[in-house]
Parts: structure tokens; sequence; C-alpha cells
């Protein structure tokens, strides 16, 4: 750990979302349970480090539903001096895309979240589709939307849909060329799909919206990668990536954007405090590590 580049000092605690930066951690909303108690989440976030949350489209309609937001949330976040960082996830490349009907509803609920917690970051998956044209017009489209509500907007990509690796997502995100379109690079796709450092590290910062941290086995514990990759994340440090690499090629491209730490565990939705606690442990021995013991 001690060969990772370092870290700028840490800042005040961010006002808004937008005022986060690289020295910021975000706590992904997969990381706990899709309909984790929102109180305990906050608190778990708070607790142990994070500047501020992601949240699922899902949950947040089911809060609405309960009269619970955008009040009851925002005084949550206030209390607990957080903010909603991140929105998720917006699939087949928004409503122009193959994401078409279903992605125009969660695109709705998006833009409500946006404008009422002046949240950072949209997260957008595939399937993208086989004509790269195609693909980068849907993509510009829902950044253009996205714009008009403040959102940079995130491309991941997953080695089960059709956006495998750094280079599919990019060549869409450069493609589609929005001043607020960019990847998200989520280290356990990168260690489990093509791992391609040298291009990763070589990438102008602004092609990153969105980081994820998280680890693992060397090893698929789960012969289905899609089940393997949402039971079996590890706190960072806890598993057997080299995550140090990975850090360092992340920071030799100056992205300024906050890591988010996204590491959907079974055994950590089942033991929230504690995974929590682990994960935000790790993340500061890992990205901070002067801060560390």
């Amino acid at each position: 750990m001690r060969d990772i580049v370092a870290v700028t000092e840490p800042s005040a605690p961010p006002r808004r979302p937008h005022d986060l930066g690289a020295e910021h951690r975000v706590l992904s909303h997969f990381t706990l349970s899709r309909f984790h108690p929102i109180e305990d989440r906050i608190r778990l976030a708070a607790e142990h480090g994070f500047s501020g949350i992601g949240l699922w489209v899902g949950h947040y309609e089911r809060l609405e539903q309960e009269g619970r937001a955008p009040g009851e949330l925002r005084s949550l976040l206030d209390d607990h001096g957080l903010v909603l960082a991140e929105i998720e996830v917006i699939p087949g490349l928004g409503a122009d895309g193959p994401g078409g009907a279903k992605a125009a509803e969660l695109e709705a609920i998006a833009w409500q979240i946006a404008d009422a917690f002046e949240s950072r970051y949209l997260q957008v998956i595939g399937p993208g589709g086989d004509d790269l044209d195609a693909a980068a017009a849907a993509f510009g489209s829902l950044c253009d939307r996205a714009g008009d509500h403040g959102l940079v907007v995130g491309l991941e990509f997953l080695p089960f849909t059709d956006i495998v690796s750094l280079h599919d997502a990019l060549a869409i995100v450069q493609h589609a060329d929005r001043p607020n379109g960019g990847i998200c690079v989520d280290v356990w796709h990168l260690e489990r799909g093509v791992r391609d450092l040298t291009a990763l590290s070589s990438l102008d910062g602004r092609w990153i919206t969105g980081l994820q941290l998280n680890d693992g086995a060397a090893q698929a514990e789960n012969a289905d990668y899609y089940t393997d990759c949402l039971e079996n994340r590890r706190a960072p440090g806890a598993g057997e990536f080299d995550l140090a690499s990975i850090v360092n090629a992340v920071r030799r491209t100056k992205t300024s954007v906050p890591w988010s730490l996204e590491v959907p565990s079974a055994w950590g939705w089942e033991h929230a405090s504690d995974h929590v606690a682990a994960v935000g442990r790790g993340a500061r021995e890992i990205l901070d590590p002067q801060e560390s013991p």
C-alpha cells in the first residue's frame, strides 16, 4: 500500500454534491441491500467517513410513495452532514437507446432526485447494440437531458452486457463527445474483465466521471458473473485484487471525481453495520495510506 500515489489533503465536508472531489468518499447504494432502511443507510455512511450516498431510483420511488421523500430524506441527509451524490441506474443508454420506455420511466425519477438534491452523477449501463453511431446518439441525448438537471453521466462497462470493457464504453462516450459524459471505472469489472491498466492510465481524466472501488477473490467464487459480482465483493484490502496498481493508474489520469465504494455482498447485506465499517476502513487504508496506522 505504500506504493500508492499520494492523494490530496482532505478538505472540509462538501456543502453540495458538485463540491465532491477526489478526497471524498461516497457510499454506493448497492453496498447495502436495495431497500435497506434509509435512516440506517445514512447513519452508517456518516459514522464511517463518507461524505455522500448513492441512491437507486427504485428506493427513491418507494420513499416518495411513503411520503418520506424529498422532505424527510433531505432532513436526514442534512442532520448527518451528507449529500445525495449519485443516482443509480439507467439501462440501455436511456430512453433513446435499447432502454426505451422503461429507461424513460427511470429517467423521470432521476430528474426528480437531481432537481431536489442537486446530485452530481447519474449511472448508465448497456446494452448498447451493435451500431456505434446509434449508441453514441442515444448516450449523447441522455447526457443532454441529464445536463438540464445538472448531472454528469457515467457509462459503466459490464462484462455481462455488450459493453464489456473500458474500450467499449470509451468508444461510445468519445463518439458522443458530450461535456458531461464519461465512463464509470468499477474496479470489479476492470479486474474480472479486460484489465488494461496501460489504457486506463493514459486516459485524459475528463473522460472519467465515476469511480467505484471494491475488492474480491482472485478467481470467481460463482460461475455466474452477475451473481458473483452482486454477492461476493469484499471491502477494499480484504480481497486479492491488486488495488494499488489500479488506484495508481486512475490517479495518473488526473481525474478529480470522488471514489464511490460499491461493495455488494450477501454477507454484508446481512451484517450492515460491520460491512460498512469494514468498507470505510478499507477505503482509508487503500486511498489515504498516510492517514492509516
